[in-house]
C-alpha cells in the first residue's frame, strides 16, 4: 500500500500522457495473449474450471478488456459548465488516488481485470488481493505488467487470507476506493471497515439468484433448454451471473424441465484440463459439502430432485458434483432464495407475466435475469419489471464489455465493465474562476 502511494503521489504514472499509459496497456494486452494458455492452466489448476471455457472467459476476456481501456482513456473529457459570461466553470477527471481491490476465485483473471483495466488506464495505483485459492494467474499477470513497462508500485498483487491481508487493505487509511466481487457477508464486513477507517468508497459486486423466465411462446424451446442448461452449469455452477431460478410457464413445464435435463445428462464432468470436459471441478470441499446441503435441505422442504444431486468422481481426489436439477421448489424455499454457487438449479412453475414477475424479484438479489419469449411487448415489459441489472432476452450470458455489469438490491452497487466503470475511479474537481 505504501508502494502503492509513492507511485502515484510522485506521478510517474498518474501523470503520465494519455498516449504513454495506451501503449503500456496495448503491450499488457499482447502478452496476455501471448501468455494465453499459461495463464489459462495456472488459471483451471487454481480453481477447476473447464479448459476450454478458461481459455475464452479468463486471458481472452483479459486481453479484450485491457485493449478496450486503453483505447477508451484517451476519451475521456472534462468539461465546461454553461455558467455566465464572467465565470469559467471547469469539471476536472482526476483519479482517485490508491484503488484496493479483492477477487474471487472462480474467474480470478477476468474479473481481475476488470477492476484493473479502468482502475489503471484512469491513472490510479492499485493493490489487488486475489482469493487464497486462487491467484497463480494474477501473480503471472504483475510479471506482464512489468514486461509491459508498467511503473513499479502502480500494480501489487499481494496474496494473503482475507482475514487479514483483505483486512488490513479495507481498513487502510492509504487506500481511497475500495472494489470487491465476492458474497454478500464479506462485503458487509468490508463496508463496516470503511466506516472505521477513512470512509473509503466501497463498490460492492454480490451475490444473485438469478431468474431465468421461459414463456411458452420462446421462439425455439429446445436452444433454450440447452442455454439454460450450459448458464447454470458451466465452470459447475460458480458464475456470479448464473440462471440458477428457472421460472418455466406451467403449460411447458413438463417439457422444458425434461429437456434442460437431457441437455445437463449430456454434459461431461470431469479433469478440468481435459478439453472434452464440460463441467469441471468444484473450486474447495466446503464449496463442495455446501452445494451438496443445499439439495438435502430442498428435498426436506418438499423439492424433488430430477437429475442429479451427488458428488461424482470422488476416487480421483478432486471434488466434483454432477448437475443438480430440482423441481417443484417454492419460491420461498432455501434454495431460492439463498445463492449456491455451483451446479444446482431451482425449477419453479408459473401462469401469468404477473406471476413470473412477483416470483423472479421474490429474493434479496438482483444482479441478472434472462427471459425467453417472441412476444416483443412482453420483452419489453419483463426487462422494466425484473429487478436486476441485466437481463437477457432470448440468450443467456455473453454480454461483452461494451455494456456495464451491476447489481441492484443486494447485489452490489456501481459497475463493472463499459465506459460507466471509469465512473469509480475518477474524482471530479471543479474550477471556478472569475474572468
Amino acid at each position: 500500500m505504501a508502494a502503492a502511494r509513492r507511485a502515484f503521489d510522485d506521478g510517474r504514472w498518474s501523470r503520465a500522457a494519455p498516449a504513454h499509459r495506451k501503449k503500456v496497456l496495448h503491450r499488457l494486452a499482447d502478452l496476455i495473449e501471448a501468455h494465453a494458455l499459461e495463464l489459462a492452466v495456472l488459471g483451471v489448476r487454481d480453481n477447476g474450471t473447464e479448459v476450454g471455457m478458461a481459455l475464452k472467459a479468463e486471458p481472452g476476456s483479459a486481453a479484450d478488456t485491457f485493449r478496450y481501456y486503453a483505447e477508451a482513456l484517451d476519451k475521456v473529457y472534462g468539461e465546461i459548465a454553461p455558467t455566465a459570461g464572467n465565470v469559467l466553470g471547469l469539471v476536472h477527471k482526476e483519479p482517485v488516488g490508491v484503488v484496493g481491490a479483492i477477487v474471487p476465485w472462480n474467474f480470478p483473471l477476468m474479473i481481475g481485470a476488470w477492476k484493473l483495466a479502468p482502475a489503471m488506464a484512469a491513472g490510479n495505483s492499485v493493490v489487488l488481493k486475489p482469493a487464497e485459492t486462487a491467484s497463480l494467474s494474477l501473480l503471472k499477470l504483475a510479471e506482464l505488467a512489468s514486461e509491459a513497462g508498467l511503473p513499479d508500485g502502480v500494480l501489487n498483487v499481494v496474496t494473503g487470507k482475507g482475514s487479514i491481508t483483505g483486512e488490513a487493505l479495507a481498513m487502510s487509511m492509504d487506500v481511497d476506493v475500495l472494489v470487491f466481487t465476492g458474497s454478500g457477508g464479506v462485503g458487509r464486513r468490508l463496508l463496516e471497515y470503511s466506516a472505521r477507517s477513512n470512509l473509503k468508497r466501497c463498490y460492492l459486486e454480490l451475490g444473485g439468484k438469478s431468474p431465468n423466465v421461459v414463456f411458452s411462446d420462446a421462439p425455439d424451446l429446445e436452444v433454450a433448454a440447452k442455454m439454460s442448461a450450459a448458464g447454470i452449469f458451466r465452470n459447475a455452477g460458480q458464475v456470479c451471473v448464473a440462471g440458477s431460478r428457472l421460472l418455466v410457464e406451467e403449460s411447458v413445464h413438463d417439457e422444458f424441465v425434461e429437456a434442460v435435463s437431457r441437455h445437463a445428462a449430456a454434459m461431461k464432468v470431469g479433469d478440468p484440463l481435459d478439453l472434452t470436459t464440460n463441467i469441471g471441478a468444484v473450486n474447495n470441499l466446503t464449496q463442495l459439502e455446501g452445494n451438496l446441503g443445499f439439495v438435502t435441505r430442498a428435498q426436506e422442504e418438499g423439492a424433488h430432485v430430477a437429475l442429479g444431486g451427488s458428488r461424482v468422481l470422488e476416487d480421483t481426489g478432486g471434488y466434483y458434483m454432477e448437475p443438480t436439477v430440482l423441481t417443484g421448489v417454492q419460491p420461498q424455499h432455501h434454495v431460492a432464495q439463498n445463492e449456491v454457487f455451483g451446479p444446482v438449479l431451482a425449477v419453479t412453475p408459473f401462469k401469468t407475466d404477473e406471476e413470473a414477475v412477483q416470483i423472479a424479484n421474490s429474493t434479496n438479489f438482483g444482479l441478472a435475469a434472462g427471459v425467453w419469449t417472441s412476444n416483443l411487448s412482453r420483452a419489453h415489459r419483463m426487462v422494466r419489471d425484473i429487478q436486476a441489472g441485466v437481463v437477457h432476452v432470448n440468450t443467456y450470458g455473453g454480454a461483452d464489455g461494451t455494456v456495464p455489469l451491476g447489481g441492484v438490491k443486494q447485489s452490489g452497487n456501481g459497475h463493472d465493465k463499459s465506459m460507466h466503470a471509469f465512473d469509480k475511479y475518477f474524482d471530479l474537481k471543479t474550477a471556478w474562476m472569475q474572468l
